[in-house]
């Protein structure tokens, strides 16, 4: 492919993703194939001559897309939203057509620059605390992580480093073995299993504090657990605070948690993966307070932000935590300003060396859509998500299991878990709107989150007509089996 051919495919690609953004409304939502499916309808080598652009497209209709599950549906209610937009598709084929790999300053300094300038415009939209921006002298400053779990796991990682380093500048004869059998990691029971994840990695054991009535850590809980674990001689070190949580968007009271973990010396990570999106607004924006205490804090524009996936923002109030854990200089990657003061080498600050121009996205969502736009976004799911909520309120055969805060809402039948996984099983199987569950106290719940950026108030309508219509025939199921156990 040319140049010249290139263009007119790419217009071709253009019109084709517009198609089907714009049909997307049209297609099921969730697919109709079993495991295995694609296998036998494509060779099982690679082609030994060129075919055309016209085949792989055909290719894309007839193969690909019956066993897609349609993310950008406006009845696709799963799991919580992936951002897709216009300005961030274009700015991905710049990043393609660029296609540098910005481990350092030197490998493409606008890759470096615009990020680390992108991430302090992110962290004013957040009113973060001066001490996470970079500005021109700060000593924090903020990332592009791939996702939260990674974010997480250099957290970690950054924070064992810490104190290892601390313990043996007081006891050299300590060797790291010895420290890391006794380091200690929290986290509420209601966090993401990315957390118990990057314990696993990181070589540390993790504990569970036990989450209160409304599903958040709380300070006497986690308290508890430290002193229990002194007590034992093992060493605290690392707390994750969830704002947002997967299951049922809780949050943990980092206003309570934060000054523990400044007290006692642990560094304390703040993951809002989902709802640190709607912290751009100010209504919303106290469901951060307590950030200053933090250490580190992520949240993912791809999720909610209308900044297409991958882009996991991450700040750290000293990035010489960062770079200290992962600082590595092999003669071909040193450069001459890299010792200046005056720029970051971005490969210190995460586990890949390569990293993608993603920086490009974030501009070019921030400025074609400005601040309002998106703030008007986030607003419109959360009244989205309310007006649902509404609608279950009404039914008297439903229950609200969680205070509904953003874009989720936590429902289910009054009745068994049994009952819930009939509801759930045949919601999924008419393939009508996509919805997952969580388990909540050991309740089966179904989360029915907004998703979609061309999600309306009629889809909303016809999501809970459905639901009512598949609960009826549960119920009426339900009662058919009892009198037949009663017979």
């Amino acid at each position: 492919m040319n140049a010249s051919e290139f263009r007119r495919r790419g217009k071709e690609m253009v019109d084709y993703v517009a198609d089907y953004l714009e049909g997307i409304e049209g297609r099921q939502v969730f697919p109709d194939v079993d495991p295995g499916y694609l296998r036998p309808l494509i060779p099982t080598t690679a082609p030994q001559e060129p075919e055309t652009f016209e085949a792989i497209i055909e290719d894309v209709e007839k193969i690909i897309m019956p066993g897609v599950t349609h993310w950008h549906s406006p009845y696709f209610f799963a799991y919580f939203p992936t951002a897709s937009s216009y300005p961030a598709m274009l700015a991905d084929m710049l990043c393609g057509a660029i296609g540098c790999i910005g481990f350092s300053w030197a490998a493409s300094p606008a890759c470096t620059e615009l990020e680390t300038v992108m991430m302090d415009w992110l962290g004013k939209m957040l009113q973060l605390p001066e001490a996470f921006l970079a500005g021109e002298a700060g000593e924090g400053g903020g990332v592009i992580q791939g996702t939260a779990s990674e974010a997480t796991l250099v957290a970690l990682l950054a924070a064992r480093t810490k104190v290892t380093r601390r313990l043996q500048a007081a006891s050299p004869e300590l060797t790291q073995a010895a420290i890391m059998e006794k380091l200690v990691a929290y986290a509420s029971d209601q966090a993401h299993s990315s957390v118990e994840k990057a314990g696993l990695i990181g070589g540390v054991r993790l504990k569970a504090i036990p989450s209160d009535g409304k599903f958040a850590m709380r300070a006497s809980a986690l308290q508890e657990a430290l002193e229990r674990d002194k007590a034992a001689g093992l060493i605290p070190f690392f707390v994750v605070a969830t704002l947002g949580t997967t299951s049922c968007c809780s949050f943990d009271n980092l206003l309570e948690v934060g000054p523990i973990c400044h007290k006692e010396g642990l560094w304390l990570h703040v993951d809002a993966a989902y709802a640190g999106s709607a912290f751009i607004c100010p209504e919303f924006r106290h469901l951060l307070n307590g950030v200053e205490f933090a250490d580190s804090f992520n949240f993912n524009p791809h999720k909610w932000l209308l900044v297409n996936f991958d882009c996991s923002a991450m700040w750290v109030k000293k990035r010489t935590d960062l770079t200290g854990a992962f600082r590595l200089d092999p003669v071909y990657l040193r450069h001459s300003h890299q010792d200046s003061g005056l720029i970051t080498d971005y490969r210190h600050w995460q586990l890949p060396l390569g990293r993608r121009f993603r920086s490009l996205k974030m501009w070019f969502v921030f400025r074609m859509y400005g601040v309002k736009g998106l703030q008007a976004y986030i607003r419109k799911h959360v009244q989205l998500s309310h007006a649902f909520e509404a609608l279950v309120r009404q039914d008297t055969r439903f229950e609200i299991c969680a205070e509904v805060i953003l874009g989720l809402v936590c429902f289910r039948l009054k009745g068994s878990n049994k009952l819930n996984e009939a509801l759930l099983e045949s919601i999924n199987s008419a393939k009508k709107i996509h919805l997952v569950p969580c388990s909540l106290r050991d309740r089966f719940v179904l989360r029915f989150a907004i998703c979609s950026r061309t999600v309306e108030l009629a889809h909303v309508q016809l999501a809970w007509e459905h639901i009512q219509e598949m609960a009826a025939t549960v119920l009426r199921a339900q009662g058919e089996e009892k009198a037949e156990i009663k017979n």
